[in-house]
């Protein structure tokens, strides 16, 4: 045998240990990518349905938020007529208050001028007393001094 037989044989025996020796992880790596597999049809076998789950929980939800949406509607509509009502009553309580104004303003100057009338009565009568009794202690004044002026001659 010569030299390059040698290293032929060498080189075979190396490339034999080398596949045993790769044989072990490549083995391992067989069942690892099985499963992986396993677990890639498993997820395949489990998602279908859950799809279909979230499928239906859309639709459902799409109809919800429709008849949220309708309801909205509704309730704006009613909040409109709300609006209305309550410009009326704004205009039906500004008229009121006008016509408090003018009925009060037409009733306090009737009553201001009895209330000024009778207040001149009350003075022209007071005023009247005083002016009897003023004339009295006059005349009674003036009949004394007549009196002591006759008791004096």
């Amino acid at each position: 045998m010569g030299f390059l037989e040698v290293a032929a044989l060498i080189a075979a025996i190396a490339f034999a240990m080398l596949v045993l020796i790769l044989m072990l992880p490549i083995l391992r790596l067989r069942h690892t990518v099985d499963a992986a597999t396993r677990m890639i049809n498993d997820i395949n076998d489990r998602t279908g349905p859950l799809l279909g789950d979230v499928n239906t929980t859309v639709r459902n939800v799409n109809v919800t938020l429709e008849q949220v949406q309708t309801s909205l509607d509704g309730v704006n509509l009613q909040l409109a007529k709300v609006d209305t009502m309550t410009s009326h009553a704004q205009n039906i309580s500004a008229n009121v208050a006008n016509l408090v104004t003018v009925v009060s303003a037409a009733a306090a100057n009737p009553l201001v001028k009895v209330a000024a009338f009778g207040y001149g009565v009350r003075k022209a009568a007071a005023t009247r007393r005083h002016a009897e009794t003023e004339r009295e202690v006059r005349d009674t004044i003036k009949a004394q001094r007549r009196a002591a002026r006759r008791g004096n001659r």
